[in-house]
């Protein structure tokens, strides 16, 4: 089964599906050097910039092409078959790109600096919002990190955890507690700044390429104008379509192993048989199992985001359906893979087969925002008002 022949429709598709598919055959033969590493090679991020993948989701006018959402999903889920960490890391990148220019949370000449340098040098940001008191930010605690204003500067002083890409941004966007203004604020830290550093400490079971390590500010003096965003009254979040970068991470990665345990199962013949395994009735079963969690999961991802994409006006009404496509396709990835290591066996164990780190790093999924409690609560919520 073409599990791409009815989700791509238009030839500008196809052509960002090509684009994408070329990436995830370069990045596939680093993936073990990236989990062995616990980092996102820097040659990941050369083949990026080089097919200027990084502007994706900017708006044409500042060298972008300005994706909709349903084709950030399509690029996604194909690179993650190539290298799921990378994938997922990039896709921060991509989505707060594609959040500041369809938002509009900064006033135009500071997202025109941040979407110049992106469109011009392919430059790499990334959101710092995590910390060790806080945890997910997602959860609403107020930052520890805090900014205060001397001299017509902000010092900045702080730790920021699950730092994705630390080592290879150029910029970080960090969440801080400023004094001055009472209310939490991000701002645009470039890389090179005395009193940046990345201390690394990322050591983890799965997604360990992502190289999200810890950032360090101590006395970082940046202009105040790079208080790019300023929360003095705390607001309810809205639904964020960009966030579906995270269930197609991990379908993509769903897809990797679906694909490689075919191959796997057509070629490979006990001598207890007379047939490769592809033959026997369970091993079947498993398989068919595996694409109908795959056409369940992928065809609610699209269609919502065909809606989010058709009609946004109505993307208010959106929150339930995306938090509901996260909680779907990240466990029906983890299903998917407990199938796949279950048709190959004791030997999927193994360092020298991809299965353990699709394993390994599908179920990194279950603890990307939203987690599920907060699903399951919004919609029993809605359910019962």
């Amino acid at each position: 089964m073409d599990l791409y022949t009815n989700f791509i429709q238009t030839d500008r598709q196809e052509q960002l599906y090509q684009r994408a598919n070329r990436l995830a055959d370069k990045i596939r033969d680093r993936r073990k050097q990236a989990d062995h590493e616990a980092s996102l090679p820097v040659s990941n991020v050369a083949d990026l910039r080089k097919e200027r993948y990084l502007s994706l989701t900017l708006p044409k006018e500042y060298g972008g092409e300005d994706l909709s959402l349903y084709e950030f999903l399509l690029v996604q889920e194909v690179l993650a078959q190539g290298d799921g960490a990378t994938a997922l890391s990039v896709g921060w990148h991509l989505g707060v790109m594609k959040e500041l220019s369809e938002e509009k949370l900064w006033d135009t000449k500071k997202f025109e600096f941040l979407a110049k340098e992106v469109g011009e040098k392919q430059t790499l940001v990334n959101r710092c919002a995590t910390e060790p008191a806080t945890g997910s930010p997602t959860r609403g605690g107020m930052p520890e990190t805090t900014a205060a204003e001397k001299d017509g500067y902000l010092i900045v002083n702080g730790k920021k955890t699950f730092s994705t890409m630390a080592l290879v941004l150029d910029y970080y966007i960090v969440t801080a507690y400023v004094k001055e203004k009472d209310a939490v604020g991000s701002i645009l830290i470039p890389k090179d700044i005395k009193g940046l550093r990345v201390e690394k400490t990322w050591d983890t079971l799965g997604m360990r390429g992502t190289g999200s390590d810890d950032l360090i500010l101590e006395n970082v003096q940046v202009p105040k104008e790079n208080l790019v965003e300023l929360n003095d009254k705390p607001k309810r979040p809205g639904p964020k379509g960009w966030l579906l970068h995270i269930p197609a991470c991990y379908l993509g990665i769903a897809i990797a192993a679906r694909n490689d345990v075919i191959e796997f199962a057509k070629n490979f013949q006990p001598n207890s048989l007379n047939t490769p395994i592809s033959e026997v009735e369970h091993v079947r079963n498993k398989i068919g199992e595996i694409d109908l969690k795959l056409i369940h999961a992928r065809n609610f991802m699209y269609s919502v985001a065909e809606k989010w994409d058709a009609y946004p006006e109505k993307r208010s009404q959106l929150m339930q359906e995306l938090g509901a496509v996260k909680l779907v396709a990240t466990n029906s990835a983890n299903e998917i893979v407990d199938l796949v290591m279950r048709i190959v066996g004791g030997r999927g164990l193994s360092k020298n087969m991809p299965f353990e780190q699709y394993y390994r790093d599908v179920r990194a999924g279950l603890h990307n925002p939203p987690m599920d409690d907060m699903v399951l609560s919004l919609l029993a919520k809605n359910a019962l008002s």
